[in-house]
């Protein structure tokens, strides 16, 4: 994965996105949300569940990350979301600018998701975020109408392998009613081999799944989501 080619991420970044870039990637519309109980797993450093608790909106962030001490977690988001920007610039080309602009209009909300995250996760209450990792969710079956699930699946499929993505998907699919998982490439922005595969295992495991388009575009060719249902 190294090269120009490819975006370099060492381990699995824990960095994030906004509320309004969740939106996009998962063509999502806020009122979509109003009265559901939302899964974002893994969430990292993303602000989306703190936005949709502004919104009334029941919400949980999981992600192994959590595991750590908050000073620690500080650290390492900090520290991952700074690498991540310092890249942008010498690999624009791999990137697709409509939605943010420019590199420092991506990196403007790269900064802010994390620092939402962190002040909300300092903050939250409830059991907003909750220490757990793919492919063992620590929650009961169809505790939430929906999950969203960003840049780990295929993502890393160089990690990751397919009996993990499995898992993982059915995991996802056991506790939440509908699940949709972005991007579908990996960090070299190729379609992922484990995809169709996959979407034939569930399929005939007696899940719904499909490729729905998203109107967002940053990795390049990046413009479907996964949706799953049982």
């Amino acid at each position: 994965m190294d090269g120009p080619d490819a975006f370099e991420v060492r381990d699995v970044a824990v960095i994030g996105r906004t509320f309004e870039e969740y939106l996009a990637m998962f063509d999502l519309e806020a009122r979509d949300l109003e009265g559901e109980r939302v899964l974002d797993c893994p969430s990292g450093a993303g602000s989306f569940a703190a936005g949709v608790a502004d919104r009334g909106v029941s919400a949980v962030g999981a992600d192994r990350a959590y595991r750590r001490p908050p000073a620690e977690l500080a650290r390492r988001c900090r520290s991952d979301t700074a690498a991540v920007a310092d890249q942008l610039p010498e690999k624009r080309e791999l990137f697709d600018w409509e939605y943010y602009g420019s590199v420092e209009g991506r990196i403007e909300l790269l900064k802010r998701a994390c620092e939402t995250f962190l002040g909300d996760y300092r903050a939250a209450s409830g059991g907003r975020y909750v220490a757990g990792a793919l492919p063992d969710l620590p929650f009961a079956d169809d505790a939430f109408s929906l999950a969203l699930s960003a840049h780990l699946l295929f993502l890393y499929d160089d990690r990751f392998d397919r009996a993990f993505h499995a898992a993982s998907l059915r995991e996802l699919a056991r506790v939440a009613r509908e699940v949709r998982v972005y991007p579908l490439q990996g960090l070299d922005a190729e379609p992922s081999g484990l995809l169709d595969g996959l979407i034939e295992e569930l399929r005939a495991e007696g899940y719904d799944a499909e490729i729905r388009p998203t109107p967002f575009e940053f990795q390049r060719g990046s413009t479907d989501q996964l949706v799953i249902s049982g």
